[in-house]
C-alpha cells in the first residue's frame, strides 16, 4: 500500500513537471515511475532536467531536439522519436515559418535502421529543408551514441549528455510502448502555432 501511494506521489508530481513545461502530462511518467522506483525517478529528473534545459538554451530548441531525435531513432524509441520530431516541427514552423519537409509520424518509422543509413536519411532530410549545418550534428550524435567517438568539447559534452539521458528515456519507452502524445517543447502551449501547423499539415496530404 505504501509503495503504491507513493508511486502515485512521483507520478502526479513527474506529470506535474511535463505540463509545467509543456502543457500536458506526458504518458510516459507513469512507466518512468515503474520501472525506476519512485524515488529514483524523482531523483533521476531532477539530476538531468536542469542540465537538459541549459541545452536548448545553448544550442536553440531546433538543434536540441534533433539531437534528441537522432538518439531516439538510433534507440529505436517511437515514443520519444514522435515527442521531438514533433517539436521539432513546431520550432521549424515557427523560426521559418514553413513546415518541416515530413511529419513526426513519418519520421518515427525511421527506426531500427543503421547508423549509416539513418545518418542518410536524415542529411537528406536537413538539406530538403534548408539546415545543411545540422548535418553535423547527426553525424556528432550518432557518433556518440555509436561509442566511435568522445565529447571533445563543451558541445559535444552536452550531446553526449543528452546520448546518455536519452537511453535511459528510451529503454522505458521501448519496455512500456506508450502511444505517442504531443510536442515535448513549450511551443504545444502555443496553440495559435498549433493551429496554423494543423492547417498547412491538411493541406499537404
Amino acid at each position: 500500500m505504501a509503495a503504491g501511494r507513493w508511486d502515485g506521489v512521483a507520478v502526479g508530481l513527474l506529470e506535474s513537471l511535463g505540463r509545467s513545461l509543456w502543457g500536458f502530462p506526458p504518458r510516459l511518467m507513469a512507466p518512468m515511475v515503474e520501472q525506476l522506483g519512485p524515488f529514483r525517478a524523482i531523483v533521476w529528473f531532477a539530476a538531468n532536467m536542469p542540465r537538459y534545459e541549459r541545452t536548448l538554451r545553448v544550442l536553440g530548441p531546433l538543434r536540441t531536439h534533433l539531437v534528441a531525435v537522432t538518439v531516439s531513432l538510433h534507440n529505436g524509441c517511437r515514443y520519444c522519436t514522435y515527442g521531438h520530431a514533433y517539436a521539432l516541427e513546431l520550432v521549424h514552423l515557427h523560426e521559418r515559418d514553413v513546415l518541416f519537409p515530413i511529419d513526426a509520424q513519418t519520421l518515427a518509422d525511421w527506426r531500427e535502421l543503421s547508423p549509416v543509413e539513418l545518418r542518410d536519411r536524415l542529411r537528406d532530410l536537413l538539406q530538403e529543408a534548408g539546415l545543411h549545418r545540422e548535418v553535423l550534428w547527426v553525424d556528432r550524435t550518432l557518433a556518440m551514441a555509436t561509442g566511435a567517438q568522445r565529447p571533445m568539447d563543451g558541445d559535444e559534452a552536452r550531446i553526449a549528455h543528452l546520448v546518455r539521458m536519452f537511453g535511459v528515456l528510451n529503454a522505458v519507452g521501448i519496455a512500456a510502448q506508450p502511444e505517442p502524445d504531443e510536442a515535448h517543447d513549450p511551443l504545444n502551449k502555443d496553440v495559435a502555432l498549433k493551429s496554423r501547423y494543423s492547417e498547412l499539415r491538411a493541406a499537404v496530404r
